[in-house]
């Protein structure tokens, strides 16, 4: 099979500034320093917050008459589509539509116009820990820092906590960390979109990529099917003997003691309409346990949801090393087929590395000879979306010759081509969320793999 594979070709195009006459995210820095006056908060914290958020979200905090234009940006161009940083104010951790949520200098912040005016927000201080977030359909914002989630149900006039339920109903708390610096990441993902309809109804599943930074975490998949008021656990996996806390005992190992299937975190979780079935994807490595035994973190599950009966009901379909095309994320359905994107790594297997981007029926899965592989990234890739018969895939940094590696195809896997965003250094391009209303992808641009960097938007050029 022949691949299209276009010379990189960059041009910049530079936008002049726009003024606006509603809300400039200057101007809510300004509020938000006279509540700091107010709450007598000292100068010395001040500074070191001032530090830590400029050093997480990318942005300079502003001060004196300095105007900051939200809408303001540089935007790029390849041969497939544009491309932009995200514009000065609040790091823009997730939209929907004309809707974008932020956060950042000690508030979280809702726009309804993608992210050039921030009309609504409220004072959150522990907003830079903030590690997830999901706009819902009826307009709910639920957002989770590293241990607890929070919903907004009025365009952040309030917000409150959440607490997630287990199975049986009972509160599932998290477990209180040896070291109080490192909690962990209990509800980040690695994917973008997590939320569908579901028999005319929304529901938003999602697992959570984690033991990576902050702590060691339980793996779970979560769900609602009430927009954010109650968020339960849909799987628990089991006590992965590598990623637990430092000198635990027995009594502070973390997971389901219950479950034989372990994982270091979940990749990916989407939602196939024609079979009414969830599929996930986990990851990483074969790893040793104390008694020798071989534990395989790399897994396909499948779950259906029954709603009369509020159970669900999961399969293991695939658990295999991490030199096969198994090990992956980027799980979308297109007309009932599936699709995913390939990371496998190690040295546990046939070489060359059994890597792509994929195509089968969903009821092939496991049957590797009824697989099409549709592009050879050649490198490790495991985030992907599809959108319009527009396929877009990215590089993993640390593993890449590329600085920011993209992968698109316009036409549904017929022509490809890939592009080097070197301006950007070594980002790997992450939680990939469907285009808004004016037609652009938002992405995250990650330090590594993994610590927050930038916001990226991408637009396709018509096909």
């Amino acid at each position: 099979m022949a691949f299209l594979l276009n010379p990189i070709k960059v041009i910049i195009a530079l936008s002049p500034a726009k003024s606006d006459p509603r809300r400039s995210f200057q101007s809510l820095q300004y509020e938000h320093e006279k509540e700091l006056i107010m709450d007598k908060i000292s100068q010395a914290t001040r500074r070191h917050f001032l530090a830590a958020s400029a050093a997480s979200f990318g942005s300079l905090l502003l001060s004196g008459n300095q105007a900051v234009q939200a809408d303001s940006s540089e935007i790029a161009s390849t041969d497939h589509f544009w491309y932009r940083l995200a514009p000065e104010g609040p790091y823009i951790d997730s939209q929907r539509d004309n809707k974008a949520f932020g956060f950042g200098y000690g508030k979280v912040y809702l726009s309804e116009d993608n992210g050039k005016t921030w009309p609504h927000d409220a004072n959150f201080r522990n907003a830079d820990n903030i590690t997830f977030s999901c706009i819902m359909k009826n307009g709910n914002i639920l957002f989770a820092t590293r241990t607890k989630l929070y919903l907004s149900t009025d365009d952040l006039k309030t917000y409150n906590q959440v607490i997630v339920k287990n199975p049986d109903g009972s509160d599932y708390r998290p477990h209180t960390p040896l070291d109080p610096n490192n909690p962990g990441w209990y509800f980040h993902p690695l994917d973008g979109v997590h939320t569908w309809d579901v028999d005319g109804e929304e529901m938003l599943v999602w697992g959570n990529y984690c033991n990576v930074m902050g702590g060691a975490v339980p793996v779970n998949i979560y769900y609602s099917t009430d927009q954010g008021q109650t968020v339960k656990i849909a799987y628990s996996f089991g006590q992965n003997p590598v990623f637990q806390q430092k000198d635990a005992q027995e009594g502070d190992m973390l997971g389901n003691p219950e479950n034989p299937v372990v994982c270091r975190h979940v990749h990916s979780v989407a939602y196939n309409p024609s079979e009414n079935a969830f599929y996930a994807c986990t990851g990483d490595h074969d790893r040793t346990a104390a008694d020798g035994t071989n534990k395989q973190e790399c897994h396909w599950l499948r779950g259906t949801y029954d709603k009369t009966q509020d159970v669900w009901d999961w399969q293991v379909l695939v658990s295999v090393n991490s030199n096969s095309r198994f090990k992956s994320g980027g799980i979308n359905f297109v007309d009932g087929q599936l699709y995913w994107a390939a990371d496998a790594n190690g040295n546990n297997g046939t070489m060359p590395h059994d890597r792509g981007i994929f195509t089968c029926a969903p009821g092939d899965l496991v049957d590797i000879k009824k697989h099409t592989r549709l592009f050879n990234p050649l490198y490790e890739s495991a985030n992907m979306i599809i959108e319009d018969e527009v396929i877009l895939s990215a590089h993993y940094a640390p593993a890449s010759p590329y600085s920011t590696g993209f992968t698109i195809s316009p036409d549904m896997g017929k022509t490809w081509a890939e592009y080097d965003l070197k301006e950007f250094g070594k980002r790997s391009p992450v939680r990939f969320h469907k285009k808004n209303s004016e037609g652009w992808f938002r992405v995250d641009l990650r330090k590594g793999w993994i610590e927050r960097g930038e916001v990226l938007f991408i637009k396709p050029k018509p096909a």
